[in-house]
């Protein structure tokens, strides 16, 4: 099938002549005559009967008419569409994180996505298990550690640091924490997924483990902050979820020379010919907004 032939014979029985629809499709006549004389050949049948003054449609040029210039009129709509959605990011985009960082950031972060595109609709999938985003349909992740995945596309936002923090109230009646060895005399509220047995600190010129087994475990980093904030110990936390507690004083930064181990974050999505305005939108800002995010919690 050409499209052009059709597209030339609406244009024709539109005008009336194929002069004149030679003319405002700025082509010789003959062209038009041919491309027509073509799509009769093709189809078999006789859609145009040509006289001296003037042009007959037969009865089988009005019934193909009348699908043809429906046809191309839903074409014009179609391209017409996705020209809309290559100016404007609009449509539902579904975003996946992990958990706790969601419950962090990705407030902020759909307040100033939809302040900018509110075109947009977002949906978030927030969860700690590995979501496969092409079998779930899932359009970006924002993923932290190191990626396994090399089919994706992965745009780096920093890296998120650990530290070591406690309240000023557990401090006041503790025993003093001056060095990564004093933490054995310590109540240690650990983030089971970073290790169950110890702790390892860091700083500049080498590093340490420190055992910290029969502590205080727990599998959800949210509750460990919560549990340091409330004075129940020490805690080994993303600085990044420490910045308000910091500021109002619930938290203090511990053993300042020494800092846990870093995880790279990245935002993660499919490769794609063709990116759709909406998720090139998304990442663009994700990213400036998230890094400035990260890079004001990094805490001296």
């Amino acid at each position: 099938m050409d499209l052009n032939e059709t597209a030339m014979f609406v244009k024709v029985v539109q005008v009336g002549s194929f002069s004149a629809a030679a003319r405002q499709l700025q082509l010789p006549t003959s062209t038009v005559s041919t491309r027509v004389a073509r799509l009769e050949q093709r189809l078999g049948t006789t859609l145009l009967q040509r006289t001296t003054r003037r042009l007959h449609l037969t009865e089988a040029g009005k019934t193909y008419f009348e699908h043809a210039v429906l046809g191309l009129g839903h074409l014009h709509e179609a391209e017409a569409a996705v020209s809309a959605t290559k100016a404007l990011p609009q449509g539902k985009l579904k975003i996946t994180a992990p958990a706790d960082l969601g419950d962090n950031l990705l407030g902020e972060l759909v307040q100033q996505v939809q302040a900018v595109y509110p075109a947009l609709e977002l949906e978030l999938l927030l969860t700690d298990r590995y979501v496969d985003l092409i079998a779930e349909g899932v359009d970006v992740a924002i993923r932290t550690g190191e990626l396994q995945d090399s089919s994706l596309i992965a745009k780096s936002l920093g890296d998120i640091q650990w530290a070591a923090f406690a309240s000023a109230d557990y401090l006041a009646q503790a025993p003093a924490l001056r060095e990564p060895q004093d933490l054995i005399q310590h109540r240690c509220i650990q983030f089971s997924p970073m290790g169950r047995e110890s702790w390892t600190l860091q700083q500049v010129g080498g590093s340490m483990t420190i055992p910290l087994s029969g502590k205080t475990m727990v599998n959800s980093i949210g509750v460990v902050h919560a549990m340091a904030s409330n004075s129940q110990g020490v805690a080994l936390l993303p600085t990044y979820i420490c910045k308000t507690a910091l500021a109002d004083k619930r938290l203090q930064r511990v053993l300042p020379a020494w800092q846990g181990r870093k995880d790279p974050l990245h935002l993660v999505y499919p490769q794609q010919r063709y990116m759709p305005p909406k998720l090139r939108a998304f990442i663009d800002l994700a990213h400036t907004i998230l890094s400035v995010s990260f890079q004001d919690a990094q805490i001296a």
